[in-house]
């Protein structure tokens, strides 16, 4: 049956001018949403009790290195230093395509799991073309919304992004996937050349795609002022951390219409700087959350988005204080901005603003079914906080372009035994002989 009539939940639309929750209905036909409101009548649809549910838009993990999910946790004690020696020094040179493949399908299946149905896969590990197409297959075959973000192992500033391999991406692997887009992870000015910065910004703009980037600690490049000279900094750029960067550089990229993205918890805790949260909430602007590495820190989003909200407004509790000497009156960031950098802040980094963040009739139907019954929530007095507060042990179901992915706490994927045998030997292999003591497992 093509059409579904969710009913009986109450509903957290993140929609401009709505109320932050309400007892509505959402009508999907099929990949889309047709109605919003209550007591739809729909004759024709299958009907879907969720009452003692709560109903939210898809999450938005807008930065993920999901190559790495066979490496899960062997970095948990690694600073930036040593995750770059260890990683990208000892461990990505030796992938195949295969490890890309299981990587990215897990990765993505984990990701469904725990209530996010679109990712930024930031892929910086494409050692061949054949290690993209595998990357994509993995995010195709677990039925996750996806912009790949094509990248490469780090390489001299000089060289430029390799086009022929965007080009051939879009006139094939990608274009032949409807829940999957293309981007450009990009060295960026801050690891490029200012010749081959500017380059590679002309050769997403000319293809109108997202430019992702690192910015993490030290001053900004020369790099940073050519392509700001050049107009090429614009709503498709999309840097990660943002760290390093000063009040006045992350001013004039808000006005650009650049979208950040921070990656709180492991930011915090390998050393990339303070979160930019503060700088942006300060300019009207905000972030959007990704949960960087699984190889450090969990890949849940809503984990993500408690640690932002935590360090915030830890931050502005600790200035008040220190100016005036008293406690705030009242929180300086709330629960539903904060849901809102995992959704709506999440789809505008990616360029997905018109398709997915809200619950809006014309959007797709990406769609979350947290149980609000469970011990851990109820009672549910407040929705929105109640979501932030949801595990994975809540996530009862996931509708990705109007199909479910997940229902009744389950992920409707086969052959997962296998998917984790296969990522196991994966990882352990990878792991061979990594690091003076062997690997970490």
């Amino acid at each position: 049956m093509s059409r579904v009539l969710l009913r009986g939940a109450r509903v957290v639309t993140m929609a401009p001018g709505r109320p932050d929750a309400e007892h509505v209905d959402v009508l999907v036909d099929a990949d889309r949403i047709s109605a919003v409101g209550a007591d739809i009548e729909a004759p024709d649809a299958e009907v879907v009790d969720l009452c003692g549910r709560i109903v939210i838009p898809g999450l938005v993990n807008a930065h993920l290195h999901t190559w790495q999910t066979a490496l899960r946790s062997v970095g948990a004690d690694w600073t930036l230093m040593e995750y770059l020696t260890r990683l990208h020094g000892e461990c990505a040179g030796r992938y195949t395509p295969a490890d890309m493949h299981i990587s990215n399908l897990a990765g993505a299946l984990s990701q469904i799991n725990c209530g996010t149905t679109t990712v930024g896969d930031w892929c910086h590990n494409v050692l061949s073309p054949e290690h993209a197409d595998a990357a994509v297959e993995g995010l195709a075959r677990s039925g996750v919304r996806a912009v790949f973000l094509h990248g490469t192992p780090y390489r001299a500033p000089e060289i430029p992004h390799p086009l022929a391999e965007i080009d051939r991406l879009l006139d094939g692997p990608v274009r032949d996937h409807a829940l999957i887009t293309l981007g450009m992870a990009l060295q960026g000015p801050q690891y490029s050349s200012v010749e081959t910065a500017s380059a590679d910004f002309h050769a997403g703009a000319q293809r109108g795609l997202v430019v992702s980037m690192h910015q993490s600690g030290g001053d900004p490049s020369p790099g940073w002022e050519a392509v700001r000279a050049a107009g090429l900094f614009s709503p498709l750029t999309n840097i990660v951390h943002g760290s390093g960067l000063s009040e006045d550089w992350i001013k004039r990229l808000v006005e650009a219409g650049v979208t950040f993205t921070s990656t709180p918890e492991n930011e915090l805790g390998q050393g990339h700087g303070t979160p930019v949260t503060g700088s942006l909430l300060r300019l009207g602007s905000a972030p959007s959350l990704g949960t960087d590495i699984d190889t450090a820190v969990p890949g849940k989003l809503l984990t993500a988005a408690r640690f932002a909200l935590a360090h915030q407004r830890s931050l502005d509790h600790a200035h008040h204080r220190q100016t005036t000497g008293t406690h705030l009156d009242t929180p300086s960031v709330t629960a539903k901005q904060a849901l809102a950098w995992a959704t709506v802040e999440g789809a505008r980094a990616l360029g997905l603003a018109d398709q997915v963040g809200r619950i809006e009739v014309g959007m797709q139907a990406d769609l979350v079914a947290v149980d609000a019954r469970a011990l851990n929530l109820w009672p549910a007095h407040d929705p929105v906080a109640t979501v932030l507060h949801a595990d994975i042990a809540n996530i009862e179901a996931v509708m990705i372009a109007g199909r479910w992915r997940k229902r009744d706490h389950g992920l409707l994927a086969s052959g997962l035994d296998e998917v984790k045998d296969r990522l196991r030997e994966s990882g352990e292999r990878l792991l061979r002989g990594t690091g003076p003591e062997g690997p970490r497992v």
